[in-house]
C-alpha cells in the first residue's frame, strides 16, 4: 500500500507492523542484503536522502522508516500509549522487519536512531548482521538517567528539563519548528542548511504524536514517565549496558554539538568486530545528511565483516 510521492525516495510506502502502520521509503534490489537506516529528534527519514541512493546502486535493499510520532507513521489503535522508551523503539524495528519479510538486517542510525540499534543489536543479535552507530553505545537506564552530572554537563541537556515541565510540553507543541531549527544549529554549528532542507524535513513534525512520545521519551529516561509492563524484561536487560556482540562501526563527526560520549568511553561495549571513525569537515550530529558518502561506506564496510 502506497502513502505518497516523495522527491527524494519517490514512492512512500506504508505497512502495518505492531502497533503501528508504518510510513517508510524503500529503494534497491528487493533481494539484496537488507539494511534498516533510522533517524534520530528532531529529524526525519529525509536524514538519508543522500545515503539511501549510494546503498541502493551498490546493491542493497534500503529501508528507512519514520519512527513512531514522525511522518506518517501512525498508531493503529487510539488506545495504544504513546510511549518513546528505548526499547519499545527496538520492537518497532523487529516487527517491521518480520512485516517485510526481513530475516536480518544491517541498522544504522544516528540519534535515536543510534539507540534503537543499539537496542536492537544487543537483544536480538540474530536479527541484526552489522551496525553502524553515531556517537557509539547510547543504551541507558532510568536509574543512570536521574542521576546528576556536572553543570556544563547538565546545561547541554536543557531541553530535557525543559520537557519535564508542562510549560515544556506546551511550548514544544507550539513551536515545533522553530525548536528543531534551534536544535539543528547548535547540534551541527557549521552545517550550513537552506531552508528547503530543514521545511522537507519539518513536516514529519506535524505528526499527531510526534509531541506526546518526544515527550515521553525524554521523561521517561530521567524516570518521570513509567513505561509498559510488557516491556520490563526488555528494559531490566538494557538496564544492565549489555555488550554489543555484532559487527560495528561507530562514527562521530569533528563538530558534533549535541551531547555524545568519547569514542574511548564506549569501544569496550562492543565485543565483535569492531572500528570506529571521527569524520572531519565540520560534520556536527546529523552525520548522515551531513556526510552521506563516509556514512555509506560505513554500511559497505561493517555488512562485509559478517
Amino acid at each position: 500500500m502506497t502513502a505518497e510521492t516523495d522527491a527524494p525516495f519517490g514512492v512512500l510506502k506504508q505497512i502495518d507492523a505492531g502497533v503501528l502502520s508504518v510510513g517508510y521509503a524503500e529503494a534497491g534490489p528487493e533481494d539484496g542484503q537488507a539494511v534498516i537506516l533510522l533517524h534520530g529528534w528532531p529529524y526525519d527519514i529525509h536524514s538519508y536522502a543522500e545515503v539511501t541512493p549510494l546503498l541502493a546502486a551498490a546493491g542493497y535493499r534500503v529501508i528507512v522508516p519514520y519512527l513512531r510520532g514522525y511522518g506518517t507513521t501512525r498508531f493503529l489503535s487510539d488506545a495504544t500509549l504513546r510511549n518513546g522508551q528505548q526499547s519499545v523503539l527496538g520492537v518497532d524495528v523487529i516487527a517491521l522487519m518480520d512485516a517485510v519479510g526481513i530475516a536480518d538486517a544491517v541498522i544504522g542510525g544516528f540519534d535515536w536512531g543510534a539507540r534503537t540499534a543499539n537496542v536492537v543489536a544487543a537483544l536480538w543479535p540474530e536479527r541484526c548482521r552489522a551496525i553502524v552507530s553515531v556517537s557509539g553505545y547510547l543504551i541507558g537506564n532510568q536509574e543512570t538517567g536521574q542521576a546528576p552530572l556536572p553543570p556544563p554537563a547538565e546545561l547541554s541537556w536543557w531541553y530535557q528539563f525543559y520537557f519535564a515541565t508542562e510549560r515544556g510540553r506546551a511550548g514544544y507543541d507550539r513551536y515545533r519548528r522553530e525548536f528543531a531549527r534551534l536544535i539543528w544549529h547548535t547540534a551541527s554549528p557549521e552545517w550550513n542548511f537552506d531552508d528547503a532542507t530543514f521545511n522537507r524535513s519539518a513536516t514529519a513534525f506535524d505528526n499527531g504524536d510526534h509531541v506526546a512520545i518526544v515527550i515521553h521519551n525524554y521523561r521517561w529516561r530521567i524516570g518521570l514517565a513509567e513505561g509498559e509492563a510488557q516491556y520490563d524484561d526488555l528494559e531490566k536487560q538494557l538496564a544492565g549496558s549489555p555488550v554489543i556482540s555484532v559487527p560495528t562501526i561507530t562514527l562521530e563527526g569533528d563538530a558534533n554539538g549535541a551531547p555524545h560520549p568519547e569514542p574511548g568511553a564506549y569501544a569496550a561495549k562492543f565485543a565483535g568486530t569492531y572500528a570506529h571513525r571521527t569524520i572531519s569537515g565540520g560534520v556536527g550530529h546529523n552525520l548522515p545528511q551531513e556526510a552521506p558518502q563516509a556514512f555509506a561506506q560505513a554500511i559497505i564496510d561493517v555488512a562485509d565483516q559478517r
